[in-house]
């Protein structure tokens, strides 16, 4: 994607900004892998557009990794192996990496969606398993 503002950053984090995601068919040329630009270690995430009444061009599997897709704008038609279903504005689907998967908008305005790709069953400890609450100063204040 073009026009991605790196905010911020050192070794614990990195910070990027993409703008307004309704902006994104200006900015955008399709799909953009967040990895290299968020220096991410445990996962893959894609941030994706895909125009009206448009197909997903493949269908696809992962040898070890899931997805998550989170559709933020737009509907249509999601397909894991011989079921598809309807898709739309706050529709979250995981597919394990055998899953024959696809998609298509089947409406008039760009689909925005977002893929989380990890690897399965990697997942040992999660939310306030792994967190840990710390006294922090806030800088915004």
């Amino acid at each position: 994607m073009k026009n991605v503002e790196k905010v911020a950053g050192n070794k614990n984090f990195t910070a990027v900004n993409f703008g307004k995601l309704t902006l994104l068919p200006e900015k955008a040329d399709g799909k953009a892998f967040l990895k290299e630009m968020t220096n991410a270690t445990g996962t893959e995430i894609s941030l994706s557009v895909l125009p009206a009444r448009t197909d997903l061009p493949i269908f696809h599997t992962h040898k070890q990794n899931e997805e998550t897709y989170l559709i933020l704008s737009g509907s249509g038609k999601f397909q894991v192996d011989d079921q598809c279903f309807d898709i739309s504005e706050g529709s979250v689907v995981r597919v394990a990496p055998a899953g024959i998967r696809g998609m298509a908008n089947t409406s008039d305005e760009q689909m925005i969606y977002i893929v989380v790709q990890s690897k399965e069953n990697s997942l040992e400890q999660y939310s306030m398993e792994d967190g840990v609450l710390l006294e922090a100063t806030p800088l915004w204040k």
